[in-house]
C-alpha cells in the first residue's frame, strides 16, 4: 500500500438485499460505512440473521478508525453489536439512528462501553485523512443522511438509502444544494442507492399515503388495525393524527413498535396527541368505532404481533367481523406465502384486509426511482460511479443509466459485487482484485452463537446433543390430530428414565397442540415454531441439554 491509493470495498450489499457495509481505505486508515444484516432464506435452518464476514476488517483492525451510519434500518445497523464485539471503534450517526443502535446493544453484553457520537446534518467530522460531512436526505425512516467524504485524492459521495421527496411530512427536505455544491467543486466517486433502478418516473411522496388512510378512517365502522414497519415514523405520525381527527384512541402493539415509538417521541421526532394512547389490555373494551391499533408484523413473521392476532393467539387483541386491517408496507420478496396466509386468517374472521398496490397508495417506497437517480447523477457529476445497494441486475441498470446521461466528466462506471476492490490513484480507477467476504449466520442470543456455516452449526449441535423429531399427524382439512405425537431421537439418550421422559415429551407436544386453535393447526409454520419452543423448554429444564428439535408434520 502506498499513501497515494484510495480503496473502496463493499463487504456486503452488492448483488443482494441487506448486509450493507462498505470499507474505504486511504494509506493506513480505514472507515466503515454501515453495518447491516439480512434475514435468512428458509433453507438456513436455525439461523436468525445473516451478517457480512468481517475477516477483511479483522485482518486490518489496527487501521479501522470508525463506523459511520447513514440511517437506522436493520439492513444498515443490524450487525453493529457483532461488529463492535470484534472491533472497538467509535460510531457516528444521527441521534435517532444511534438510539436504535443502543436498543440493539442492550440485548448484547459487550466487553467495552460503545463510543456513540451524535452528529447532525451539515456537521463535518475529521477522522485520520478523511473529512466527512453529513447531508440530510429523505427516506422512509427519519434522520437519514448521505455522506460527503473528502479524501486526499478527492471527494466520495455515499448517498445511503434515499428518495427525493419534495414534500416530506416532517418538512426536513433533501439537501440537494449541498450535493450540487460538491458537484460543482468536483466529485471523484459517487456510490448511489440502486434499489429501484428498474422503476421508471419518480417515487411518490410520503404525503401520497394520506388520502387513502383518510378514506379508511372515514368509512371504517369498527376497529382499524394498521400495520407498518416500526421504523416508519412518518406513517405512525399519520395514524396518530388521523385517529385524533376521527375521535379514536390508539393502542400500540408489538415490542419493536412500542420501543421505536418511545424513542422517536423522546427525541421530538413523533408528536403524540394528548390522551390518545390506550393500554392494549383496555382496547377491546372500548366501542369498536372508537379504537385504532398500530401493530408490528407486516411481513407475517411467525411469532410477530400481527401473526398472533390473525390466529386469535394475542392476549389483548383480536380481529372480528367488520374490522378493517391495513398492511401499510411493501411485501418483501420471499415473504409472500407467510403474508398471504396471515391475510387469509384475518379474512376468515370477516375482516376487510387492505394490502398491496392501490391508488391512492397504502404505502410508498423509500427508495429513488429512475428520475431521482438521474437528478442525483446530474447534480454530483462524478468522475467515477459505483452503484450500491441492490441485486446485480439493479446495479447494472443504474450503471447504464449513468452512461446514457453522458454528462461531462464521467470516465467510468464500475458494477461491482461484494468483495470486489475498487482502487483509485493519480493514474485512474480500476478493479484491483477481491477481499474475503461472505455470510456469517447468527443463531439468536449472544455473540458466541456466530457460526460461519449452518452445516457446521448443525454438525456440532448434533454431535453434542443429538436430534429430537416430534412427529405429528394432522388432518390437513379438519386440523384434527390423528394420533398422539411420536418422539424419535438420535444421539440423545436419557439414562434409565428414558421411556418416562419420552412419554412426558409426547404429553408436552400434545398439550401444545391442544392449546392451539383450529387455524394455527392448519398453519404449519406457526405450529412447528410453537412445538419447538415448548419442547425445547421442557428438555432444557429436565436435562440441561439442547438437542436440535425438528418437528415433522405429516399431512393425512
Amino acid at each position: 500500500m502506498t499513501d497515494q491509493k484510495l480503496q473502496v470495498v463493499a463487504l456486503g450489499g452488492l448483488g443482494e438485499f441487506g448486509m450493507n457495509m462498505t470499507a474505504i481505505r486511504y494509506g493506513n486508515d480505514i472507515i466503515v460505512v454501515d453495518s447491516g444484516m439480512m434475514f435468512p432464506e428458509p433453507e438456513l435452518l436455525g439461523v436468525d440473521l445473516v451478517m457480512p464476514d468481517l475477516t477483511f476488517l479483522k485482518e486490518n483492525q489496527e487501521q479501522v478508525r470508525a463506523l459511520i451510519l447513514t440511517h437506522g434500518h436493520e439492513d444498515h445497523i443490524g450487525a453493529v453489536p457483532y461488529f463492535l464485539s470484534d472491533l472497538d471503534v467509535p460510531i457516528y450517526g444521527t441521534a435517532f439512528t444511534l438510539a436504535l443502535v443502543e436498543r440493539r446493544l442492550e440485548e448484547h453484553e459487550l466487553d467495552q462501553e460503545p463510543r456513540l457520537n451524535i452528529v447532525k446534518p451539515k456537521e463535518i467530522i475529521e477522522i485520520g485523512p478523511f473529512k466527512i460531512e453529513f447531508i440530510n436526505v429523505t427516506h422512509s425512516i427519519v434522520s437519514a443522511v448521505a455522506l460527503a467524504i473528502t479524501t486526499p485524492l478527492g471527494v466520495i459521495i455515499h448517498t445511503g438509502d434515499f428518495k427525493v421527496d419534495p414534500t416530506p411530512t416532517d418538512n426536513e427536505l433533501f439537501d440537494l444544494h449541498t450535493l450540487a455544491d460538491y458537484g460543482k467543486r468536483g466529485v471523484l466517486l459517487l456510490l448511489s442507492d440502486s434499489t429501484n433502478s428498474d422503476r421508471p418516473g419518480y417515487t411518490e411522496s410520503e404525503r401520497a399515503v394520506r388520502p387513502r388512510m383518510e378514506e379508511i378512517f372515514n368509512r371504517a365502522e369498527r376497529r382499524v388495525v394498521v400495520s407498518c414497519f416500526s421504523s416508519s415514523i412518518h406513517r405512525i405520525q399519520l395514524v396518530l393524527d388521523l385517529a385524533e381527527e376521527y375521535g379514536r384512541s390508539v393502542a400500540v402493539i408489538g415490542r419493536s413498535m412500542v420501543s421505536v415509538t418511545e424513542i422517536a417521541h423522546s427525541l421530538g421526532l413523533l408528536s403524540i396527541p394528548d390522551g390518545i394512547l390506550l393500554r392494549p389490555q383496555d382496547a377491546m373494551n372500548l366501542a369498536p368505532d372508537k379504537v385504532a391499533f398500530l401493530i408490528s408484523g407486516t411481513q407475517g413473521e411467525p411469532m410477530s404481533a400481527l401473526s398472533r392476532v390473525a390466529v386469535d393467539n394475542h392476549k389483548h387483541v383480536s380481529v372480528e367481523q367488520g374490522d378493517t386491517v391495513v398492511l401499510s408496507s411493501r411485501i418483501i420478496p420471499g415473504n409472500e406465502k407467510a403474508i398471504f396466509r396471515m391475510i387469509d386468517h384475518m379474512a376468515r374472521r370477516g375482516a376487510d384486509v387492505l394490502y398491496g398496490s392501490m391508488n391512492p397508495p397504502l404505502h410508498v417506497s423509500g427508495h429513488a426511482s429512475i428520475e431521482e437517480m438521474k437528478l442525483v447523477l446530474n447534480l454530483v457529476r462524478p468522475r467515477y460511479f459505483m452503484p450500491i445497494h441492490g441485486e446485480f441486475r439493479q446495479l447494472s441498470k443504474h450503471a447504464r443509466l449513468a452512461e446514457h446521461l453522458r454528462f461531462a466528466g464521467l470516465e467510468e462506471s464500475f458494477v461491482m459485487e461484494s468483495g470486489d476492490l475498487l482502487e483509485i490513484d493519480h493514474r485512474g480507477a480500476r478493479k484491483a482484485g477481491k477481499v474475503t467476504v461472505g455470510r456469517v449466520c447468527i443463531d439468536s442470543g449472544s455473540v458466541d452463537d456466530v457460526v460461519q456455516e449452518v452445516v457446521i452449526r448443525d454438525r456440532r449441535h448434533l454431535s453434542e446433543d443429538g436430534i429430537v423429531l416430534p412427529i405429528i399427524a394432522i388432518n390437513r382439512h379438519s386440523g384434527r390430530i390423528e394420533t398422539l405425537p411420536e418422539i424419535v431421537s438420535r444421539g440423545f439418550a436419557v439414562a434409565e428414565e428414558g421411556p418416562e421422559f419420552l412419554e412426558k415429551a409426547r404429553q408436552v407436544v400434545a398439550k401444545t397442540l391442544e392449546g392451539s386453535n383450529q387455524e394455527e393447526k392448519t398453519d404449519w409454520g406457526v405450529m412447528k415454531e410453537k412445538i419447538r419452543a415448548d419442547l425445547k423448554r421442557y428438555i432444557v429444564k429436565e436435562t440441561s441439554r439442547r438437542p436440535l428439535i425438528m418437528p415433522v408434520i405429516l399431512e393425512v
